[in-house]
């Protein structure tokens, strides 16, 4: 029997609500989950098989059931939850799971109104609350014209679209009644999934942040999590057991080269009047769908850190000369110019500024990026993050881009090229060299 009391306490105790009224019995991670995430934002990074999909689906009825908002915006009628995937598939699975618990180890019988399946899946109860799957395919465009009270958007990490969706389209369809989002995925390298964490991180007063071990689930085998443990390689234990986010493999530079190196706008000055203190420029030139990207680098006591850079996504040669000239104007120094093909056509239109020229072979962009890695790997080149408008609405960043390049896959990475030009006057071979690691140029 329900008293009173119990209904009290199970508003605002998650954890108590399972018991009592789910017959559920949540894992200490899934109850410091469903205690601690009350944010506006909230995110979950586990191992596999840790249990996040089944704790969130306990998190999605408790809120349905006492349709957990501001008061205030209790005029507004229906009380929406939506979880969202890249595929709808994806999407289902936190959704049956919801749907099970309520038609089976559910203690409050019909709950359940009405369950539909086209277009998309969604369950509506007694008293008025929604419950969907949606897919976030096509940057989100399925979830325009729809507001939500509660987001939940299940392996983020594994959207290469996942912040354009945050930011322009989910945000957006939380604002009419203040309501709240959970990200949750397992890790998938350091990308933005990543970077989002570190920012909620940052904001302990309106959000909260949580990572799980596969092995907090006492529902699994142990024996089984300890075979693989024993076969799988360390990283692979740390990303898909310990819910660690890693590097996946083959980037130019590893993740935590990138951490160390990243710096805020204030602690950048390009008027420091240290000894020493010079200019090198690098600029690489676009091709086909590619950007011409120019950087700016500002030496120090042999500390390099990037104080201009530049995108164009045009094809007027006279423009990129123009800008080239500028930034010379504007911080004097070595100039050193991507000359592969008809690179040569700039570098012969910029003689008065007695530029190098480089030519990109395999061996030589080989070299230009393993003097880049070594740059990182003995902290000495700085940045910030540099967010700058890219087509289509997009947001580009220059961490994104150095995150994303491989030994295998790089030839879209302008920005790479174009500092890693910057850097090459400083090339010193007598310096221990990484060994460069090509497979396909």
């Amino acid at each position: 029997m329900f008293t009173r009391k119990k209904w009290d306490r199970a508003i605002a105790d998650i954890p108590f609500f399972a018991r009592e009224f789910l017959d559920i019995e949540p894992h200490p991670g899934q109850i410091r989950w469903l205690e601690g995430s009350t944010g506006a934002e909230n995110l979950l990074v586990t191992g596999n098989r840790w249990g996040k999909s089944f704790v969130t689906a306990v998190k999605i009825i408790h809120h349905a059931f006492f349709r957990i908002r501001d008061l205030r915006y209790d005029c507004c009628g229906k009380y929406h939850i939506v979880t969202a995937s890249l595929t709808l598939d994806q999407a289902r699975i936190i959704f049956n799971t919801v749907l099970r618990i309520l038609n089976s180890t559910c203690r409050i019988g019909g709950l359940i109104k009405k369950v539909t399946v086209t277009p998309y899946p969604r369950i509506l109860l007694g008293n008025g609350a929604i419950i969907e799957a949606r897919s976030t395919q096509h940057r989100g465009q399925y979830l325009l014209g729809n507001d939500y009270d509660y987001f939940i958007y299940d392996e983020v990490a594994f959207d290469d679209e996942a912040e354009y969706v945050v930011n322009e389209v989910i945000k957006m369809r939380l604002a009419d009644r203040k309501g709240k989002l959970d990200l949750v995925s397992t890790p998938n390298g350091r990308n933005w999934f990543y970077q989002k964490m570190k920012e909620l991180k940052g904001r302990p007063h309106d959000a909260y942040v949580q990572s799980g071990d596969s092995r907090e689930n006492c529902h699994i085998s142990e024996e089984y999590l300890a075979m693989q443990m024993q076969y799988l390689s360390d990283k692979r234990v740390a990303q898909n057991i310990m819910g660690q986010f890693v590097d996946s493999g083959g980037e130019v530079i590893p993740g935590r080269y990138i951490d160390a190196a990243l710096i805020k706008r204030k602690e950048i000055s390009a008027e420091n009047s240290g000894l020493n203190r010079f200019y090198l420029t690098g600029w690489d030139l676009a091709r086909k769908k590619t950007a011409t990207v120019g950087v700016t680098v500002q030496v120090i006591d042999g500390l390099c850190t990037v104080i201009d850079l530049c995108r164009i996504k045009k094809w007027d040669w006279n423009i990129i000369i123009a800008a080239i000239r500028n930034r010379q104007r504007r911080y004097p120094g070595r100039l050193i110019i991507d000359a592969t093909g008809l690179g040569d056509v700039v570098v012969a239109q910029l003689t008065d500024l007695n530029p190098t020229s480089f030519i990109f072979t395999p061996k030589t962009k080989a070299e230009l990026l393993t003097n880049l890695e070594l740059f990182h790997s003995l902290g000495k080149i700085k940045y910030e993050r540099w967010e700058i408008p890219d087509d289509d609405g997009r947001i580009w960043s220059l961490e994104d881009e150095l995150r994303a390049a491989r030994w295998d896959d790089n030839n879209a990475c302008d920005s790479l090229m174009a500092m890693a030009l910057a850097l090459w006057p400083l090339y010193r071979p007598d310096l221990p060299i990484i060994k460069p690691r090509v497979g396909k140029i």
